[in-house]
């Protein structure tokens, strides 16, 4: 299986990080030694002490698929779900100063945490799905699917024209604002609309 990316799919995000806002959806891939284990902490990697949290709603897909149309999207998902794309901030800068590849930032062993799947069904509305990050107690980010940039059908069909899409891979939908370091001791909570989706320990 593999992990495709979402990059600058929300406003606010683009914003933070002063990025420019893409004409495209920015796309990038994760292998599967990047996963994190369930119940296992996230350790920081030694060669930086510079990692963000960004957490992101996420679609696992059900069914072979290459150049989806946007309309038969929603037949190639049933379940949804909440996660991290931990990233070594200070590394990603340093690469993209010289336009190089993200992959030693976002692709490097544990920094994909993927949490409890929900049957898309359980949820009124795709489109407008409420999610949050809670760091040892306080909500650091809080996002809404209706401030998606490109929405999960289109980033599905989108991604689908690069990429076939297989059994079991996992789409990360991309960030809002209000990502930032995490440190020694932390605890990190994932919520989507209200359901507790993970829980993490930094170490």
């Amino acid at each position: 299986m593999k992990i495709v990316c979402v990059g600058r799919n929300y406003t606010a995000h683009i914003a933070e990080l002063q990025n420019e806002k893409p004409e495209h959806p920015v796309l990038f891939l994760k292998p599967d030694t990047t996963i994190l284990q369930k119940n296992q902490p996230f350790f920081i990697p030694h060669f930086t002490e510079d990692v963000h949290y960004e957490v992101e709603v996420l679609i696992k897909i059900k069914k072979l698929g290459k150049y989806i149309q946007p309309e038969f999207a929603h037949k190639y998902y049933s379940q949804i779900g909440l996660g991290i794309d931990f990233t070594a901030r200070t590394v990603q800068n340093e690469l993209k100063a010289k336009g190089l590849p993200w992959e030693k930032a976002k692709a490097f062993d544990g920094s994909t945490l993927i949490g409890e799947w929900y049957n898309k069904k359980d949820f009124e509305s795709i489109e407008n799905l409420s999610f949050s990050l809670e760091k040892n107690g306080e909500k650091v980010q809080e996002g809404s699917t209706a401030n998606m940039l490109w929405k999960i059908d289109e980033l599905i069909a989108y991604c689908s024209q690069y990429f076939t899409l297989k059994i079991g891979d996992v789409l990360f939908t991309g960030t809002p604002s209000g990502v930032g370091a995490v440190s020694i001791e932390d605890h990190l909570v994932g919520y989507l609309e209200g359901n507790q989706a993970f829980s993490v320990k930094i170490k």
